[in-house]
């Protein structure tokens, strides 16, 4: 299901180089652009806690507030720090809400612990994580969600098993495996008996080496 739009003001930036975007992020700012919808690139800058609570409440579309005007966004891409996480730039799209829009979602599983072969000892891993699909902006799906409750060792999930929203289409290969569930996997140890087998076959070749010495110092 779809969240509701979320408000984002921001406010106009200008494009100065590097060293100006690191003193507006040490200012407490997030420098970023907005694309698409056949007009110009914006740049802009928001408050770094403002576009954490919108990111965090956020479905697929952001209204944007850009020097008293309102346009419907979806996020393009989302730039964090590697170590620190902290976000250091945003891309943000300008869409149609009334004109179909790729997008991609997240595939979450649910009742894993539930499942029969997971209770057993088997490994349930989760091939894919990521859906890509199609639906006007208002209709994205924050995460499309599948139940596994029901899995059993040796079962292969494929994406067809999946049940999509509807209004949502899904671009990918229904055939594609999603899940699967696998044994337990065992560890092999060196056993007694092969290390006593081995000392055996050994200790034969060294009896043979001797023995042919012995006969040809016979001759």
């Amino acid at each position: 299901m779809a969240a509701e739009a979320t408000t984002l003001t921001v406010a106009p930036r200008p494009v100065e180089g590097s060293r100006s975007t690191r003193r507006l992020r040490r200012s407490g700012f997030v420098p970023g652009v907005v694309y698409g919808g056949g007009e110009d690139p914006l740049a802009f800058q928001v408050e770094a806690r403002e576009l954490r609570n919108a990111l965090a409440h956020a479905g697929a579309v952001i209204t944007l507030t850009l020097d008293g005007s309102e346009m419907p966004v979806v996020l393009k891409e989302h730039q964090r720090h590697p170590v620190t996480g902290t976000t250091m730039h945003i891309d943000l799209l300008r869409v149609d809400l009334k004109q179909k829009i790729h997008a991609v979602v997240v595939l979450e599983l649910t009742g894993v612990e539930d499942a029969p072969g997971v209770k057993a000892g088997g490994v349930l891993e989760q091939v894919t994580r990521e859906l890509n699909i199609e639906a006007l902006p208002a209709g994205i799906p924050d995460s499309i969600v599948h139940d596994v409750s029901a899995a059993e060792i040796g079962d292969t999930i494929a994406l067809s098993a999946v049940t999509i929203p509807e209004g949502v289409e899904l671009l990918d290969d229904l055939e594609a495996v999603i899940v699967t569930l696998t044994p337990p996997r065992l560890s092999v140890e060196p056993s007694d008996e092969l290390e006593t087998e081995t000392e055996v076959v050994g200790e034969g070749g060294a009896e043979g080496d001797a023995s042919g010495e012995d006969e040809s110092g016979g001759e």
